[in-house]
């Protein structure tokens, strides 16, 4: 058993190590760590659930390990990849293979197209902004490579350390499990970190907000504070959340809930205060309107 997964990871390590020599790339910059071990490549692909109709998108598309595996499960795949060089390498191994799409640019600015799936080992730097991106999009699953303590925040429980702003927002916009853990070794030339693949499943959110785009701001401020009493919080934070009528606002929140930090609520009962504030907030304008 050993000699056989021996002989598999060598041989991913040998193509690695053949096209980064071919081309003169010296990795880890652009968050090159190219994942050259086939069983978690395979687990990876596995995960997707691929079949005939389904649409891939693939970010940090690299040298195409992923890529390859991913265009013999998928309809089509579309490769996104930063790196001119490695954009080369990859015109060069798929040029010929009519159901691989590669494009040429930054993933935060490059407009997607359809796609139904998302599998990546996402280049680490944007993880956030990447993942956000991608879910303002309509799509079915994603199975997304992050650095171990990213994905660990995304999943995280109230009252725990890696609970955090990123759990919150993951929560309002899908479900999010962590498949398996990746070592460090798995990789070429070898992050500094551990990584993680996550499910991500898309889904409504399950609790009522009121206005979005309060709703993220709120949250970040408060967690911004995440030392700091809620009612605290806000209090210091309303140069973001523009509140009027802040302490008038706070002295009508619930205090069993406003006395405790952000990392001690639940996503949806972050969520109630927010929509008690935008409720007040309106009741405030309308008696102001009342008083002209």
């Amino acid at each position: 058993m050993y000699s056989i997964y021996y002989s598999i990871y060598s041989g991913g390590f040998s193509l690695v190590r053949s096209l980064l020599k071919k081309y003169n790339i010296k990795g880890g910059t652009f968050d090159q760590h190219f994942l050259v071990d086939a069983g978690y490549l395979d687990r990876i692909v596995a995960a997707a659930e691929l079949g005939p109709e389904d649409v891939v998108l693939e970010i940090g598309a690299g040298i195409g390990n992923l890529t390859e595996r991913l265009a013999k499960k998928a309809k089509k795949v579309i490769a996104i990849e930063l790196d001119p060089v490695l954009v080369r390498v990859l015109h060069d191994r798929f040029d010929k293979v009519e159901n691989i799409e590669i494009i040429a640019g930054d993933a935060l600015k490059v407009e997607f197209p359809e796609f139904n799936k998302v599998v990546s080992n996402l280049p680490y730097s944007i993880s956030s902004e990447i993942t956000f991106k991608l879910l303002r999009h309509n799509f079915k699953l994603g199975i997304l490579m992050y650095q171990y303590e990213f994905a660990a925040r995304m999943v995280s429980l109230p009252n725990c350390k890696d609970y955090s702003r990123l759990t919150v927002d993951t929560c309002y916009f899908a479900d999010a499990s962590i498949l398996m853990k990746v070592p460090k070794s798995a990789f070429q030339p070898a992050p500094e970190v551990d990584s993680a693949v996550i499910r991500l499943v898309p889904r409504p959110a399950p609790f009522e907000v009121k206005n979005q785009a309060f709703f993220m701001d709120f949250v970040s401020a408060v967690f911004s504070q995440r030392r700091k009493k809620l009612k605290n919080a806000i209090l210091n934070m309303n140069h973001v959340l523009k509140i009027p009528s802040i302490k008038e606002v706070i002295a009508r929140l619930p205090e069993d809930i406003i006395s405790k930090r952000a990392e001690n609520l639940t996503p949806e009962e972050l969520a109630q205060v927010a929509n008690q504030i935008i409720d007040l907030k309106k009741s405030f304008f309308e008696n102001e309107l009342n008083e002209q």
